[in-house]
């Protein structure tokens, strides 16, 4: 692949983003990229192709632009950029990111959302994962010093872990704690070398480190009257595991594990070497924004017995969850912190609600002294259920109705499987193209942006 000359040369410089004292209203693309090695039996989940965006992104842009957001989080696509060992196809991005630049929006790169190129034969858990995601972390850095300056190294390790080796969604396909422990010590030690790249490459770089909320609970039904039920008492502490759980990839990643930490035993239990963790504390590295993620409705989970083991149930806790998952954050880490991604599913009134409740709530805890300094909703437009690549079949952790899932996969749609969740609704056309038509909800992101 060529190196032109290096894009968005004479780009006036923009405001950074998420400094002190400021809050930046972000927009987000959704961007999952997954392309599964031939011998895995899914299909392609990537949305820019799925949602029309790789036709419609100049429109896509002007369309963040016209909201009022200042920054966009945005993929990169990895898996189709990276396209051998140290080859690279850039033209793409050099097109959009020069774009968006000259429109004044900051980009937040998000170089890796679930997926991993096709050659890497054991995505996550291949031994050549680490090296090679730095590889593309430092390469991306280098190119785009001065056009992308705020780089998320990898989406939500605590989700990817989850798809790819919990429950064997995505690939590599792992399933159970010790493939969860696999996949979690390749990301751990892939995002500490792109940290270490990116840096290198543009020492200017804000390093914006994404996870997503973990909120679990036991049904009151199912809570232990006094101690006197062996099962309720265990559906509580597997509630505290998986919060625990939750923080655990960015501990590995601050180099944090060590053999004092609450989750090192629980680790080498399940497979980890005491050598693999002492090199992440070792390879211990700092990040600039701490980007958490949460959705009302499915962020907050309840644990219930199912005739097959513990089932997770996703409720809506509206702006209360919001605030207790930033407020943990805050806690544990004391860095400043921007919501990376929040939405609803729903019709325009409930969206525009959630507009306006949950960005009152994120600049009230900033008010009070929580240093957060940054909203997104997530997405701009309406996306594809990640179900599609499955062929329907539920691939969340918690459970889903099934008149949820007819609706969402229902033969009748011209274009099945659109989760009815951004500002601007998908509006699938008699020619196969998405029309992109702005909701009540675009209207109220604008207002709370001006």
């Amino acid at each position: 692949m060529s190196e032109p000359t290096r894009p968005g040369a004479g780009v006036a410089p923009r405001v950074r983003a998420f400094a002190p004292g400021t809050f930046t209203f972000v927009a987000g693309i959704e961007d999952t990229c997954v392309y599964p090695p031939a011998h895995f039996a899914m299909a392609p989940l990537d949305e820019h192709e799925l949602t029309g965006h790789d036709r419609a992104w100049r429109e896509d842009l002007d369309t963040v632009a016209a909201l009022g957001a200042t920054a966009l989080r945005y993929g990169v696509d990895w898996p189709r950029v990276h396209v051998a060992p140290g080859v690279f196809d850039w033209a793409v991005l050099d097109e959009r990111l020069a774009y968006a630049a000259s429109l004044g929006i900051t980009v937040i790169a998000d170089l890796v959302h679930y997926g991993t190129p096709t050659w890497l034969e054991q995505s996550f858990a291949d031994p050549g994962y680490p090296a090679a995601v730095a590889s593309f972390a430092g390469a991306f850095a280098g190119r785009y010093a001065g056009v992308v300056d705020h780089v998320t190294p990898l989406n939500e390790p605590i989700t990817t872990a989850s798809f790819a080796g919990l429950r064997g969604v995505w690939p590599p396909a792992l399933t159970g704690w010790d493939g969860w422990t696999r996949v979690v010590l390749g990301i751990a030690a892939g995002l500490q070398q792109s940290v270490a790249a990116v840096r290198s490459a543009n020492p200017d770089a804000v390093i914006v480190h994404v996870e997503a909320s973990s909120l679990v609970t036991v049904a009151s039904s199912a809570a232990p009257a006094a101690a006197s039920s062996s099962r309720a008492s265990a559906l509580v502490a597997e509630a505290a595991m998986l919060e625990a759980l939750g923080f655990l990839p960015t501990d590995l990643v601050l180099g944090r594990v060590d053999a004092m930490h609450p989750s090192h035993a629980w680790l080498l239990s399940h497979g980890a070497s005491a050598a693999a963790l002492d090199e992440l504390v070792d390879g211990a590295v700092t990040i600039d924004v701490l980007g958490v993620n949460y959705y009302p409705d499915l962020s907050p989970r309840r644990l219930e017995d199912g005739p097959d083991g513990t089932v997770q149930h996703a409720h809506d806790r509206w702006t209360e969850g919001l605030v207790e998952s930033l407020t943990r954050f805050d806690a544990r880490y004391g860095l400043p912190m921007v919501v990376t991604e929040t939405s609803i599913e729903g019709d325009d009134a409930v969206r525009s609600a959630w507009v306006r409740d949950s960005v009152v709530a994120v600049r009230s805890l900033a008010d009070a002294g929580v240093d957060v300094r940054g909203w997104t909703w997530w997405p701009v437009f309406d996306f594809v259920d990640w179900s599609y690549a499955s062929g329907g079949r539920n691939v969340e952790e918690f459970t889903v109705a099934p008149d949820v899932v007819a609706e969402r996969t229902g033969s009748g749609r011209k274009t099945p499987y659109l989760r009815r969740m951004g500002l601007v609704r998908l509006e699938e056309q008699l020619d196969g193209t998405l029309a992109r038509v702005p909701t009540a909800a675009a209207e109220a992101y604008r207002t709370a942006a001006g």
